[in-house]
């Protein structure tokens, strides 16, 4: 198999005290979505920002491509991973297309303007999200889950092999959720990408993913295929509460009780 887009390495995280993952022994391959399952404060943000290099872990060591995570210059590292963050903040205002530009950022020099080809890659990431036609918009115009979908264009834009996304599916009513979704999944697996993404839904976890990482709590975690992770006794586990599975039309439900 080819090396790995992403690797943790006997990875422990800890964060006030607290253990988010002990000894975790991690690859993402390309083609493959990670959902990434825990119940709120275990520190799934915590995870997702040491694994894009942001915080410096007790222990263990990442590597992106089969390098160091911390011995790459962020140019490279934004060049081949995309972050989306669980909230954005708009420091400057700009229009909704300058927005999307922005993700060419790592892709150009210094002093270099965008091309045309930059142009229509954020026009095309845009029209992938659905919010085509509005480009000269201004940002603080848009609603919650209108400036969801830009982040996730600006993404696009930036065209990384990896996705690292906290919540991507934050503001979005449930139609907008499954495009979106059905969007990133379709490009991870034609595109041989890679993404891991922090949900809240199980259900969206078992309808777009085929890997799952589950935070428990005081470092203990369960990772793998989808089919061995996400069965009922794990999420009972997980979230302390029973649940009741079905078979749905594309793959199991589950309720809770």
């Amino acid at each position: 198999m080819s090396t790995p887009l992403l690797t943790a390495c006997g990875l422990t995280v800890e964060i006030g005290g607290k253990q988010v993952c002990s000894d975790l022994n991690l690859d993402i391959h390309a083609g493959q979505c990670w959902a990434l399952l825990g119940t709120n404060g275990i520190g799934k943000t915590t995870l997702l920002h040491t694994l894009a290099g942001l915080r410096t872990p007790t222990a263990g060591q990442i590597l992106l491509n089969g390098l160091a995570i911390d011995t790459l210059p962020r140019r490279q590292v934004a060049r081949q991973m995309g972050l989306l963050l669980q909230e954005e903040g708009d420091a400057f205002p700009g229009t909704v297309l300058e927005t999307a530009l922005s993700g060419r950022h790592p892709h150009l020099g210094r002093w270099q303007w965008e091309s045309a080809a930059d142009i229509a890659l954020a026009e095309q990431a845009l029209a992938q999200v659905g919010l085509a036609g509005l480009e000269t918009r201004q940002i603080n115009t848009l609603s919650g889950g209108e400036r969801r979908r830009l982040s996730v264009a600006t993404l696009l834009t930036q065209d990384p092999r990896l996705f690292l996304l906290d919540e991507p599916t934050n503001h979005l009513d449930p139609h907008q959720q499954i495009t979106l979704l059905e969007q990133l999944t379709s490009q991870v697996q034609e595109e041989t990408r890679g993404l891991l993404m922090i949900l809240h839904d199980v259900n969206l976890a078992s309808r777009f993913c085929d890997h799952a990482l589950l935070l428990f709590g005081e470092g203990e975690s369960l990772y793998g295929p989808l089919s061995r992770v996400l069965r009922a006794k794990n999420i009972e586990r997980l979230y302390s509460h029973p649940v009741i599975e079905l078979d749905g039309p594309r793959g199991p439900i589950y309720l809770p009780q």
